[in-house]
């Protein structure tokens, strides 16, 4: 385990990090590892898995969920602005779908009032901003290891990276019950561990990280080169940005359509995401509030997600390409 806790720091070019249980763990590890006060206001993204929200209430803070980029699909610099009130303690920018946020305006904001920014990089394993790895870039970062991602456990592990040295002490005590010693505890904390199995397999594949990485951006290329003559909208990787493509999305006015098409021809799809956090139920009865989304609501309504990963081989990207020219037309 600290064998593996220290690669992916030093992989990550963070100053600490540490692996936990999952995705939504490490979220919720790295927001408390801040000890706000509760009642505490965090900026969010809307167009995010529902786990983003989740840490947030869990780490005892109300979302303020803010508009999205429409060619990055992450948080607004612009409008994160609008929404910072005195009560604003954290910003945490989702590198959504691989991509990693434009950080430096949202650093810039969070430095003039104090604010943290968390970067929820669940989908950003080996994403670069600037040439600098997703997770060494906030204060703070939260990885997911779930089987699925670019980076996959056996199971389900997570993983904090932290540059500061305070953060990372109570990281450490909030991980494992507040021990300080066999029979002291300092503070309420949680089981939250990495287990020694999920350490293992992630250790033995996160030198291939980056070849893997490589081969969704080739995968994308052929996609985006095939696609964007079609009249549908193709992910834009920002000048700024080292995407990762852990899903490839795209948006199209007939999206139900063309996943039943796909479907009928054997090709998976999937939707990231059909409905925005905003419109969740379980948002009914949790105090926060949702800045204006009509980006949000605009792309939930017509993305699509591609198969796009490195065992993919060529005849099946070509099989998706000429099925999705296909149903074009």
């Amino acid at each position: 385990m600290q064998a593996f806790e220290r690669e992916f720091t030093e992989y990550c070019g963070a100053e600490h990090g540490i692996g936990c249980s999952n995705g939504t763990d490490a979220l919720t590890l790295a927001i408390g590892a801040f000890d706000f006060e509760r009642g505490f206001e965090a900026i969010v993204p809307s167009h995010t898995f529902f786990a983003t929200v989740e840490s947030v209430v869990h780490a005892g803070g109300v979302p303020v969920m803010v508009d999205i980029d429409p060619k990055t699909y992450t948080l607004d610099p612009v409008k994160v602005g609008s929404a910072i009130t005195d009560k604003t303690k954290v910003i945490i920018p989702v590198h959504i779908y691989g991509q990693c946020a434009d950080m430096d305006p949202l650093l810039h904001a969070a430095g003039q009032r104090d604010i943290v920014v968390i970067e929820d990089a669940a989908q950003a394993h080996g994403a670069t901003y600037k040439g600098k790895y997703a997770g060494s870039v906030g204060d703070a970062a939260s990885f997911s290891f779930y089987f699925t991602k670019n980076l996959g456990a056996f199971g389900e592990a997570g993983f904090v990276t932290a540059n500061s040295d305070k953060a990372f002490e109570r990281l450490k005590l909030l991980r494992h019950h507040g021990h300080t010693g066999k029979f002291e505890h300092d503070l309420v904390g949680y089981n939250m561990r990495i287990d020694e199995l999920q350490a293992a397999v992630l250790r033995h594949k996160l030198p291939g990280l980056d070849a893997r990485n490589a081969t969704r951006r080739d995968i994308a290329d052929r996609y985006n080169k095939a696609f964007a003559p079609l009249g549908i909208v193709v992910p834009e990787a920002a000048d700024y940005a080292g995407h990762n493509y852990h899903c490839y999305v795209i948006q199209c006015d007939r999206r139900d359509e063309l996943v039943h098409h796909l479907s009928e021809n054997r090709i998976g799809t999937g939707i990231h995401y059909k409905r925005p956090v905003h419109f969740q139920p379980a948002m009914k009865r949790i105090p926060h509030r949702a800045m204006p989304m009509p980006v949000t609501e605009s792309v939930c309504s017509r993305c699509v997600t591609l198969p796009c990963f490195p065992e993919l081989s060529d005849e099946q990207v070509s099989h998706v390409i000429d099925s999705v020219r296909g149903f074009m037309g």
